[in-house]
């Protein structure tokens, strides 16, 4: 196994163990702090008198900002590779992050989750793109091991809060811009490795090589329902990140920190969860995998409105779990859908994702507004139920096996 600084054409059909691992790491230290923003929802809403509603627009102005660029941003750097627009987005992440840290009003917040939003919306199509890069071949794995750092930094976040903001109070948020800082240290590093390798990079002709041509019209087709499946997942996700503690304050009276670590576990769950879809999808194909990953959260989410505080803590586990590993197959399911376009699809998905989730938390909470959160959780729960639609994706076979 070669280390990241290895450029030599011969060893493109590796996969570069190494430096999947540092951007995961990466991807760790960029979602971390993203995900301290909601884990200080309550704290923000109490300091600032916002409703539900302006909750969901905190994440609807980082969301939206991370759906609309991201798509734009990956199409624009497969034309244009940018080795150090990583750097880049780690840094808006960091003047995001201080300024929501030191706002003194509502708008200044939005404004700092508008840059934080903008940040995810440049690193996380080019970090896919350099895993792609670093595959050789495993598609699936190197989607895993990127995506499982970003889950568990966005699982650390309720914890790191609970320990340390909550306390202190929210200009402690501050001091973890040290971790955007030595995210950029690294990255840095990655965009050299970045600009000796870019023989990794198949040209689109190469790539459609690799992989059965299907019809328009039945790409389209799979593209939508694709896009569908990305829209349930990340609802029933965002119900659980933004509105889990508020559901577990008000139906069991749980202090703050308490409910944070309930969120932990889920997210926890979420990060072991996503490093099974990826290898399993390289296995046994990626569609059985998505299938499996939506449709089979169902039984466990129906039951999770209504269950006793420890049946809760019992439930949130296999949620995570399972819910979590349809994303690296979905992921790579649309890159073979187009070859040759990683960035673009890439930028598509994980914009989807973001535009989701803020879409959803602001709906959701102005449901909550009107209704309850026990409501809430009551229709999230048929969420997963889409999953059907898996049954009319295409299978899309693989001509050869070290493709890049």
């Amino acid at each position: 196994m070669k280390t990241p600084l290895s450029s030599h054409p011969q060893q493109s059909h590796q996969t570069v163990v190494v430096l999947l691992i540092t951007l995961s790491f990466c991807h760790l230290l960029n979602d971390v702090t993203q995900s301290l923003v909601p884990a200080i929802f309550p704290i923000l809403k109490s300091s600032f008198h916002l409703t539900f509603f302006q909750i969901g627009l905190i994440t609807l102005s980082s969301q939206v900002t991370g759906s609309v660029l991201q798509p734009f941003i990956g199409l624009y750097t497969d034309r244009y590779p940018k080795p150090f627009a990583l750097t880049l987005g780690m840094g808006l992440l960091f003047c995001g992050l201080l300024l929501i840290a030191f706002a003194n009003q509502f708008y200044q917040v939005l404004l700092g989750a508008g840059l934080i939003g903008a940040g995810a919306a440049i690193f996380h199509p080019e970090a896919s793109r350099i895993a792609h890069m670093a595959s050789g071949g495993n598609h699936g794995l190197a989607q895993s091991l990127f995506q499982v750092g970003g889950n568990a930094g966005t699982s650390l976040g309720p914890l790191l809060a609970a320990l340390f903001i909550v306390p202190y109070g929210r200009h402690q948020l501050g001091w973890f811009g040290c971790f955007a800082l030595l995210g950029m240290i690294i990255l840095t590093r990655i965009g050299f490795w970045f600009i000796k390798n870019t023989h990794r990079l198949p040209s689109k002709a190469a790539a459609k090589q690799n992989y059965t041509t299907l019809p328009k019209l039945k790409i389209a087709m799979a593209l939508t329902i694709l896009m569908i499946l990305v829209f349930s997942k990340f609802f029933y996700m965002s119900s659980m990140i933004n509105y889990f503690t508020f559901f577990l304050i008000k139906k069991f009276h749980l202090p703050i920190p308490t409910a944070q670590y309930f969120l932990f576990l889920f997210l926890f769950s979420t990060a072991a969860g996503t490093i099974i879809g990826g290898p399993l999808g390289d296995r046994y194909g990626r569609k059985k995998i998505i299938w499996a990953s939506i449709l089979g959260v169902a039984p466990f989410s129906i039951f999770l409105p209504y269950a006793s505080l420890f049946w809760i803590g019992v439930l949130v586990v296999p949620i995570g779990l399972i819910i979590s590993s349809a994303f690296s197959a979905i992921l790579v399911y649309a890159q073979e859908l187009l070859p040759g376009n990683v960035g673009l699809i890439s930028g598509l998905f994980f914009g989807l994702a973001f535009g989701m989730a803020g879409l959803g938390s602001v709906l959701l909470g102005a449901l909550a507004d009107k209704t309850t959160i026990d409501f809430v959780f009551k229709i999230c729960a048929y969420l997963p139920f889409l999953g059907l639609l898996t049954g009319f994706l295409p299978n899309v076979e693989r001509k050869l096996s070290n493709d890049l």
